[in-house]
């Protein structure tokens, strides 16, 4: 599968978030919107990467931009996610891959020798139009938080 094309309309979805309450990205024009996919609430790298998001909340806020963590996680599990590590932005339950498929981030992966199908940790940055601006899926969770404020600035300045 293959990323969306960047200059073009994300795909549309609506996913219920930690609460069970929808969100639609289609709602959210008028403001920048990363969707950051990660593969399972709170295991290490994964807790990474939502702390450095948290702690960047001063810095996404002036870049006037929400971020939405999406995960395969049950609704019911995001709440425990929430609370055990002080999150302060929406994680989204997508159960069947159904978002992530049209992602292209649902795929094959390696582990210890083993393949089998599961999502592949990417960053989208979308901006006020819901157009794609930028894709990041070379990065450490322990420092995605830095490469993400350093990717909005490089989008938004243009």
């Amino acid at each position: 599968m293959s990323y969306p094309a960047i200059g073009q309309l994300s795909p549309d979805f609506e996913l219920p978030d930690q609460n069970g309450d929808k969100v639609r990205l289609s709602s959210l024009k008028g403001k920048n919107v990363v969707l950051y996919f990660y593969p399972k609430a709170l295991t290490p790298g994964c807790t990474a990467q939502a702390c450095g998001i948290r702690d960047s909340e001063d810095e996404l806020n002036k870049r006037q931009t929400i971020v939405f963590g999406i995960s395969p996680d049950a609704v019911k599990r995001l709440p425990k996610f929430i609370e055990k590590e002080n999150l302060n932005f929406s994680l989204l339950s997508d159960e069947d891959h159904r978002v992530a498929k049209s992602y292209g981030v649902w795929g094959m992966k390696k582990f210890m020798g083993r393949e089998y199908m599961g999502l592949i940790r990417t960053t989208f940055i979308i901006g006020k139009d819901g157009k794609l601006l930028a894709v990041m899926d070379k990065f450490k969770t322990k420092t995605h938080h830095e490469d993400l404020l350093a990717k909005l600035d490089e989008q938004l300045a243009e």
